[in-house]
């Protein structure tokens, strides 16, 4: 995969946190022509099952079905992902080097404490990106990212706006099971709620979503700021 300017690039603190919260909409923008990107902030080495090659080859595998241009995955501890200017900084060089017009994170509210942390840091590193005299260690020139959704892994929360997945859910699901250690139980395996039917509730999840929508499937997002509409309100 090679280093160049992405479309939209989404953060998460493991591998397999993006192509949960939104692996249909990845695959949607991917077969319309988008670069996408997806930066893995740790290499989840504290998962409790596989180990870190394994769910390097993983991510890699699952990238490619969804059609991601970059994949990368920083060194940042598995649950050590606190608010240190040090990851900041890292993140916001991420941010510079492929500047994205949009950036995607995990939503803040979430049981694992890597996946709030991980939404705290990219706001911080999106902000810090864009200002002119913020040194990132490579000497990256700023960007301004035009836009900040967050997706959703854990829970049920009420989204601020839905994307049509329904043509996608076949390469959501493809993608997820790519992640053979952490979606399928085995005699070696640990007893985690990955291992435990959670693709299928993870299904059942963009299944409700997009009942609201009159679609069949739909992934959910939030937003801080209102999104402003360019077409008439009809569709026409």
């Amino acid at each position: 995969m090679n280093n160049k300017t992405l479309h939209m690039l989404a953060f998460g603190a493991h591998a397999d946190d993006v192509e949960i919260g939104m692996g249909g909409t990845i695959a949607k923008y991917t077969t319309l022509g988008k670069e996408f990107g997806i930066c893995d902030l740790t290499n989840a080495g504290l998962s409790s099952n596989g180990t870190v090659e394994t769910r390097k080859k993983e991510a890699l595998k699952s990238a490619n079905i969804l059609g991601v241009t970059e994949r990368l995955t920083l060194n940042m501890p598995d649950r050590g992902l606190l608010l240190k200017e040090e990851f900041i900084k890292e993140i916001a060089g991420v941010i510079r080097r492929y500047r994205p017009r949009i950036v995607f994170a995990q939503y803040i509210e979430d049981r694992h404490p890597d996946h709030g942390n991980c939404s705290r840091l990219v706001e911080e590193a999106v902000f810090s990106a864009g200002i002119k005299k913020y040194e990132t260690e490579k000497g990256e020139l700023p960007h301004r990212v035009e836009k900040v959704y967050f997706y959703m892994i854990n829970g049920f929360h009420k989204p601020d706006f839905l994307i049509d997945i329904s043509s996608y859910m076949d390469k959501k699901i493809e993608a997820l099971r790519a992640y053979k250690s952490q979606f399928e139980k085995t005699e070696q395996s640990y007893d985690t709620p990955l291992v435990n039917g959670y693709i299928e509730t993870v299904e059942a999840r963009e299944k409700l979503f997009g009942k609201q929508a009159s679609v069949d499937f739909a992934e959910g997002f939030k937003t801080k700021y209102p999104i402003l509409l360019n077409r008439d309100l009809l569709g026409e």
